[in-house]
């Protein structure tokens, strides 16, 4: 009996392994089909499923923290969530309790409403550069030069959209908030950032906010301090959504806060 439950269980987790890497490829978003089809971000078969999974949990929750890279044994692992339809689904249902309540919300008319965004795989998606065999989504250390090509990819301002984010963004534009951007990447990226977002479709912002070089605070802090400011400025932030957990906390978080999954790096505190 112990041989054929043992059999079973080989089976359960040979089908969930073959089904998190057998998606096709016309069931995943335009954007990201090129990502997919890459050697690097095609497999899976190899990475133990249930303990990569189970480290994404931990990372995800802010169990796990001050770490610096994706394991290598969960790069696969990462490659395909990241790339395949879960890591939407996921945004999505993120999204969905965001708007649901945006909804619930009585906005007075003095404008004073704000809703909170972060831009790097927030507002917009990181994919194309992490997707990269030099980077691995995560696996791979950036360094100096990687950093520097990083900056060069946003300066591009082609960086594309995560569609979820957007729909939310219509949705506090509709209920009357206003939004705020707020990024922890260098001020002198500003005009990039401020092209591309109104080419994604992020057609307005009360303030768009970047930090200054001169800031050698972290990104957590640098973030509450303008938090901070804003509500002294007699703004209320109904609302703040990022990827990372140094986007949500700290001081003036906001009414409610709303994180999207990233594996892919750890934004230190």
């Amino acid at each position: 009996m112990a041989v054929a439950l043992a059999a079973c269980l080989c089976l359960l987790v040979l089908g969930a392994t073959t089904s998190q890497a057998g998606h096709p490829a016309h069931q995943h978003p335009k954007l990201i089909n090129p990502i997919r089809m890459m050697p690097e971000a095609s497999s899976g078969e190899s990475v133990p499923v249930y303990n990569c999974l189970s480290w994404r949990l931990t990372v995800e929750t802010n169990n796990k923290r001050n770490w610096s890279n994706v394991p290598a044994r969960c790069g696969f692992y990462v490659a395909d969530y990241m790339t395949g339809r879960q890591y939407r689904y996921d945004c999505e249902a993120v999204v969905d309790i965001a708007i649901k309540y945006v909804k619930s919300l009585s906005i007075p008319t003095d404008g004073r409403s704000i809703w909170i965004f972060d831009i790097d795989d927030t507002a917009l998606s990181n994919l194309p550069f992490f997707s990269r065999p030099d980077v691995f989504f995560g696996v791979k250390t950036l360094n100096a030069e990687l950093e520097a090509e990083f900056y060069e990819f946003v300066l591009t301002a082609e960086v594309p959209v995560l569609a979820a984010t957007l729909r939310l963004y219509q949705a506090i534009v509709e209920a009357g908030i206003k939004a705020v951007f707020l990024t922890g990447s260098s001020e002198r990226s500003a005009d990039a950032r401020a092209k591309n977002l109104k080419a994604v479709g992020y057609d307005t912002w009360e303030e768009l906010i970047l930090k200054p070089d001169s800031v050698n605070t972290t990104v957590q802090v640098f973030k509450s301090q303008v938090r901070n400011r804003l509500v002294v400025q007699g703004y209320r932030i109904e609302g703040n959504i990022g990827d990372q957990w140094a986007d949500i906390v700290g001081s003036n978080v906001g009414r409610r806060t709303f994180k999207l999954p990233n594996p892919m790096y750890y934004g230190y505190y």
